[in-house]
């Protein structure tokens, strides 16, 4: 099964394995997911169904260790899900559980942790959500007001959170709270404690209502004198923030190879609706302007192509930097804005008709420049290492 993913000129960030999985990963979502993306869009939820079949052919957490369920393999095998995921528009918050939680219970875990976790993540039996954001605080983790106080052998989890992706359906999350709310700095109070969803006083609030991207649940989270145990902590106590810190390049470069397909998607359509779409005596590509506005778009996405493999690269070495991560981030979703608002243009006024995958693609990459750091925080990143 082809696409023009398949196409795109001097990539060289995979190896034949990696592109035999992709068949593999494309095959099933044209099978098990495209065919229900409406469906899921319109209930603005993905069934943990579809997370077991995908567990089953080892879509989910490819990196997490063989002694713990997983395949063992490296991040591209991660970025190959993400590409496909993001090209055929299927909406789970897979990249959320492989590609940054994940991370964290295999860096920081304990081993009870891990063996108690991540088979359990790569079978698709357990989805996971990462709580940072408050409706106080965004990128000012600093700010977090969710308090974890110690009582005896436990910790008394108190606040809330929003924007939590995966949230309905999380049974389990890393929530971001203060252990320390007196540390100075407030980054030395933060830790990292794992919630399961059947702890009392834990509630999952409404799901909500956004611009795009619908079928990706968003939700509240409420923690009222919510008790788990000390061994919860992930990792260190205090070190939440340096461990949110140390993940961020790779949470990054996820971004970037997502909203990089999304735009090559989106890109590809737009090139067969001019082509298809009559206009005076001709078709919409028969422009000048048409023709100008794609040829624009054809070079930049081809530019992205090779910044994103060079960044794979870097990171499949470990030398992927937070500044280069955060530059990726910042380049590849203002790329993918660039393209979702000039193709959506060229389809003129069925452009805004949400019948059209261009409207759906469009309201769903406004929020790219925002989660993950907002494009200004990125900038402010990258010009501090200057």
């Amino acid at each position: 099964m082809s696409s023009t993913l398949d196409t795109v000129p001097g990539r060289f960030a995979y190896t034949e394995d990696h592109e035999a999985f992709r068949q593999t990963v494309r095959s099933f979502l044209q099978k098990e997911g495209v065919p229900h993306v409406n469906e899921w869009e319109e209930n603005k939820l993905v069934p943990k169904s579809f997370w077991l079949k995908a567990g089953e052919i080892g879509m989910l957490c490819p990196t997490a260790p063989e002694a713990y369920g997983g395949l063992g393999l490296d991040f591209g095998y991660n970025a190959i899900v993400d590409e496909e995921m993001a090209y055929n528009g299927v909406p789970a918050g897979f990249s959320l559980q492989s590609d940054i939680v994940a991370g964290y219970i295999e860096t920081y875990g304990s081993e009870e942790q891990k063996q108690q976790w991540l088979p359990k993540m790569v079978s698709g039996e357990v989805i996971t959500a990462i709580a940072m954001t408050e409706p106080g605080t965004g990128s000012d983790l600093q700010a977090i007001r969710t308090s974890a106080k110690k009582d005896g052998n436990h910790y008394v989890i108190n606040g809330s959170k929003t924007y939590i992706t995966n949230g309905q359906n999380t049974d389990l999350t890393l929530v971001v709270a203060k252990t320390d709310p007196d540390a100075k700095p407030a980054w030395k109070g933060m830790s990292i404690i794992l919630v399961e969803s059947d702890r009392e006083g834990f509630k999952k609030g409404r799901k909500l209502d956004k611009i795009g991207q619908d079928a990706a649940d968003t939700s509240e989270l409420f923690f009222e004198d919510v008790r788990v145990p000390i061994t919860n902590c992930l990792g260190e106590e205090g070190k939440g923030f340096i461990y949110l810190m140390s993940q961020l390049p790779q949470e990054r470069l996820s971004i970037a190879v997502s909203v990089q397909a999304s735009a090559q998607k989106a890109f590809d359509e737009t090139v067969e609706f001019t082509k298809t779409r009559k206009a005076f005596a001709g078709m919409v590509f028969d422009f000048q302007n048409t023709r100008f506005v794609l040829a624009d778009l054809k070079a930049k996405l081809q530019v992205g192509w090779a910044h994103l493999d060079w960044a794979i690269a870097r990171h499949l070495k470990g030398e992927l930097t937070n500044e280069e991560g955060a530059a990726a981030k910042l380049w590849h979703t203002d790329l993918q804005w660039e393209v979702m608002d000039k193709c959506l243009q060229l389809h003129g006024g069925a452009g805004y008709m949400n019948e059209y995958p261009i409207a759906r693609a469009w309201r769903a990459a406004r929020v790219t420049r925002i989660f993950g750091g907002t494009n200004e925080i990125m900038k402010e990143l990258i010009g501090r290492s200057l």
